[in-house]
Formats: C-alpha cells, structure tokens, sequence
C-alpha cells in the first residue's frame, strides 16, 4: 500500500530492463532476430502479469474517458453517478486507471462500495492512478492493457475523451461487429458530445458505404447512467447465441 486509503498499488514486476520509449522503439520498424524476441517475451511476460493481477470473478464493466477532466466537470460529475450506479447493480468498474473520468467512475464505484480496478499506463504525463483504486495493474504497452479493459468486461460505457477513448470505443465496435468478442452493450454517455461524431457517421461512412446500417446499432447513445445500467442488466439477462443454441 502507498498510503493512500484503499489503493492497492500493484505496479508490474521488471522480469527484463524497461525504458520509457520501449514501444516507441519497437514500433519504428525491423530489429535484429534477438531485439524482436526480447520484445515478443516482454509482451508475454506481460499479458500474463495482466492475467494474474485481474482475476474478476464478478460481472465487470469498463468505464472508458478522458484523463483530463477536473472534478467541477459536468463529465466527471456524470461518471461518478455511472461508477456509482454500477457497483449498486452488482458489477466491479475497470478504467484505466487514471485522472478524469476514470477516477470519477472509479470514485462512484467505491464510494458505492463495489469492487475498483484500474488498468493504468506508464506515460510521462498525465497518466497517474487514482486513489479511489481497490487494485490496480500498470502497463507498460497500449496494446496489452487494451486487451485487459475489453477481456474482463460484459459492457462498455463511453464518457467524453480524446484521441485515446476514440481508440478504445472504436477498438471494442470492430471487435463486435466482426464478431471477435460477444455483441456486449457499447454505451456513449453524454449525447451533446456524441451527437456530432454519429452525424459523421451517417453522413460520410454511411453514405459512402464503408459501414452497414446495421452498424448503426452497435452502440447506444444515452445521457442517462440509470438507464446504462438498465440496458446493460437486460443484456445480461438475455440468453447468448451459445446458450441460444443448446
């Protein structure tokens, strides 16, 4: 423990030297054959600290949104009533970790008494973990704790963010509709924000036939934490194709 009350600080044991710049350098291009196999065993070794340190047995639902709302924030207001109201329905709430948004729905959700997990990022700015944490995991690679926020959950909710929540809420679409992961609730709170991106949507991926109509349905658009976790509860309730077809 740090000190702070109720953040259990879990930051991944070293099994081989990091560096601030470790994907930056991985990403540049073609290594030599030794270089590319210390990268693949740190990306192992890291998924598998990943897998150890989140064992949610319970339902879970990942709480996606910008580090960079203060607490006088309208937005960080509505994602401590979100992290709030889903620990009250019975589910554990995982961000990743940070300031913002994450540390509001976290907050809600310890405040509320259910279970706070945090998936958090080594950056040089910005990113801290938040002291309303129950357990936290950090991650040294974007990739890995991606996997981790969408492996663990059963839904989405998608406060207001940046160019990192545009990557994660568009990540998990393509994830469901190319049938990767189970058709889960995508859910984007807040649709004065929201709004704009689906004119986008209709008006030029629609229109130009990159996305079906039906994609349309993937996600829906709410300003409402109570009726998030209705439409998530009900999704719970409903039967998958597996269990459809036994």
């Amino acid at each position: 423990m740090d000190g702070r009350q109720g953040v259990g600080r879990r930051p991944a044991p070293r099994f081989l030297e990091t560096t601030a710049a470790l994907e930056k350098k991985f990403l540049q291009g073609g290594q030599n054959r030794a270089e590319e196999l210390e990268s693949a065993v740190r990306y192992f070794l890291e998924f598998l600290m990943g897998f150890e340190s989140l064992e949610v047995t319970g339902p879970a639902v990942t709480v996606f949104g910008s580090a960079r709302f203060p607490q006088d924030s309208r937005y960080y207001t509505l994602a401590r009533e979100m992290g709030r109201r889903l620990a009250e329905a019975g589910y554990a709430v995982i961000t990743g970790g940070g300031p913002g948004i994450m540390e509001a729905a976290n907050r809600g959700a310890k405040e509320a008494g259910g279970l706070s997990l945090g998936c958090n990022i080594a950056l040089r700015k910005e990113q801290k973990a938040n002291e309303y944490l129950d357990d936290f995991f950090e991650f040294d690679h974007f990739f890995v704790r991606k996997v981790m926020l969408v492996k663990y959950s059963s839904a989405f909710v998608v406060l207001p963010g940046g160019f990192g929540t545009l990557d994660e809420v568009f990540e998990t679409l393509t994830l469901i509709q190319t049938n990767t992961i189970e058709h889960f609730p995508v859910i984007l709170l807040g649709s004065h924000f929201w709004s704009r991106m689906i004119g986008f949507f209709e008006e030029s991926l629609l229109a130009e036939r990159t996305i079906d109509p039906e994609d349309l349905q993937l996600f829906h658009i709410t300003d409402s934490p109570q009726e998030a976790v209705d439409l998530i509860v009900q999704s719970d309730q409903e039967p998958t194709a597996e269990s459809g077809s036994e």
